[in-house]
């Protein structure tokens, strides 16, 4: 996944995933007393919900208790919510095990909240119902019905007179990481890993009386359904799997991201609104031109604050560029294009946003999972060396590695023998958009030998939400889905399919005087 959480622009805020908000799952009532259930207990209740066609929906909301850490013999115990739809007649098909993406993501809002996210998430697992029995399940350390870990991942203004520093950023998370583990001293943080997880799914299913089950997952929730497939084959009918990360891509390869990048300028080359500001060569020309500007020596942009009205001079480098080629596919060409004319005030005012001090709160889990999936040796050096290594640095992974390598989190390797992949025979559906850049559609193509009985949908100009736009606007698709998710049929499933291009914002000044094309 491309470094984003808290790291490059908030690794919480990875460009196509949104986190749901920490003060809102904190605020939501949770399980009281876990501690004195017993592993494997599960309380719930019945509740409805009303659709957006009026429907008045039934479903069961409540939590699966399990130890913080199977390792430990006296582990106390946590609770896991999750929330159970069943179709108005039973299909006879596998339930459906939907795992959230992240780390730090959860479905539950979608049976509680009014947001565009919720309502959509919604309008997902209702269409999923109608396959059978759909189960979401959180994660641990990220629950609304149990507790919710996390740590304030920007918590003092960095200077704005200097432009960025991988190196220095690099230093600066590992000081905010040790505190984050000594803020939760009380917690058995090695608990937190995606094999504990993997349990997680196994107790719940156990608990709701299921054999096999299939597996609907996500970003990292495709990577968690992977260690299910790896850990607890036996129990996996089907999976459909979606942003595909496989268990040793935590760290996504530089060039593969450039790629996706590629393929959204062809698009913006070719966009009419575009076209004046664009240079012989389109976008990725721009691209390479202010990366040469960059490279000899940054600039220094007077900004204001809007709030408080005072002046303040931005300094943008190479490595600020780098980050900014993650800006959301419909935003990134007029932020190319406006800082190959010299118009730096809109990034400037971004950057400063960015590195101001906040008291928002990142998810814990976030890194004390990937850091314990890690990658193998060969991949980081495949990472290190990488051609895109030139354009997108190693922003990606070189806190996580470091951190991981200083032994800063508790939560245990996975192991290299884990992490590789092996032959698979499970039948798997795999989504992958060619435009997204969080988890590039290599991360798909790469895994295809090791799951001969699979199929991949590849979705033009998809981002990292391919899967739910896909099924959000073609109907023929989500009946090809469902028919998946029943019955392990892919005939009438396409192997390619395309969305329309997006709106490209425009840059907010007009066009010069004279085209390059």
């Amino acid at each position: 996944m491309w470094i984003s959480r808290h790291l490059a622009v908030g690794r919480l805020g990875r460009a196509a995933l949104a986190f749901a908000a920490l003060a809102v799952l904190a605020a939501a009532p949770a399980v009281s007393a876990a501690e004195q259930r017993k592993a494997g207990e599960v309380v719930s209740e019945t509740k409805v919900l009303t659709a957006a066609d009026g429907r008045q929906v039934r479903y069961e909301i409540g939590a699966v208790f399990v130890p913080e850490n199977r390792d430990a013999k006296t582990s106390r115990i946590i609770a896991v919510g999750f929330a159970r739809l069943r179709p108005a007649e039973p299909t006879g098909a596998p339930p459906m095990f939907v795992l959230p993406g992240g780390p730090g993501d959860s479905y539950l809002g979608a049976f509680s909240e009014t947001t565009d996210r919720a309502r959509r998430q919604q309008a997902q697992l209702l269409q999923l119902s109608r396959a059978g029995d759909v189960v979401v399940i959180d994660q641990r350390g990220y629950s609304r019905r149990g507790e919710v870990l996390g740590f304030v991942g920007r918590p003092r203004d960095l200077p704005l007179d200097r432009p960025a520093s991988l190196a220095a950023d690099t230093a600066e998370n590992l000081k905010i990481f040790k505190a984050a583990v000594a803020a939760n001293a009380d917690k058995d943080l090695s608990g937190y890993t995606v094999l504990q997880c993997v349990e997680d799914v196994n107790d719940l299913r156990q608990a709701l009386g299921y054999g096999q089950i299939t597996l609907v997952g996500q970003s990292f929730g495709s990577q968690w359904s992977f260690a299910v497939m790896r850990r607890r084959p036996e129990i996996v009918a089907r999976a459909l799997l979606s942003g595909v990360e496989p268990l040793d891509y935590a760290y996504d390869m530089p060039s593969h991201i450039y790629a996706a990048l590629q393929r959204i300028a062809w698009d913006a080359d070719h966009d009419p609104g575009l076209r004046p500001y664009l240079p012989n060569g389109g976008v990725m020309a721009a691209v390479g031109a202010v990366q040469r500007r960059l490279a000899k020596a940054p600039v220094r942009v007077r900004i204001k604050d809007d709030k408080t009205g005072r002046m303040s001079t931005v300094a943008l480098g190479r490595e600020d560029f780098q980050r900014a080629m993650l800006t959301p596919a419909a935003d990134w060409p007029a932020l190319v294009l406006s800082a190959y004319h010299g118009r730096y005030d809109d990034w400037a005012r971004a950057v400063a946003a960015q590195r101001r001090a906040s008291d928002e709160r990142d998810a814990l889990i976030g890194p004390l999972i990937d850091t314990s999936l890690g990658v193998t040796p060969a991949r980081e050096h495949l990472l290190r060396t990488d051609a895109g290594v030139a354009a997108m640095g190693w922003w990606d992974f070189d806190a996580y590695i470091a951190s991981r390598k200083a032994g800063v989190w508790p939560s245990p390797d996975v192991g290299d023998a884990f992490r590789t992949p092996v032959l698979n025979r499970t039948p798997v559906l795999f989504v992958n958009g060619d435009w997204d850049t969080s988890t590039p559609v290599e991360n798909t193509l790469n895994m295809l030998p090791y799951f001969p009985n699979s199929r991949t949908v590849l979705v033009h100009r998809g981002g990292h939400g391919a899967r739910a736009a896909l099924l959000e606007q073609q109907p023929a698709v989500t009946d090809a889905v469902v028919a998946f998710l029943k019955t392990g049929d892919v005939q009438a499933l396409p192997v390619n399919a395309s969305l329309p291009a997006p709106a490209f914002k425009r840059p907010s000044f007009p066009p010069p005087p004279s085209s390059g094309l």
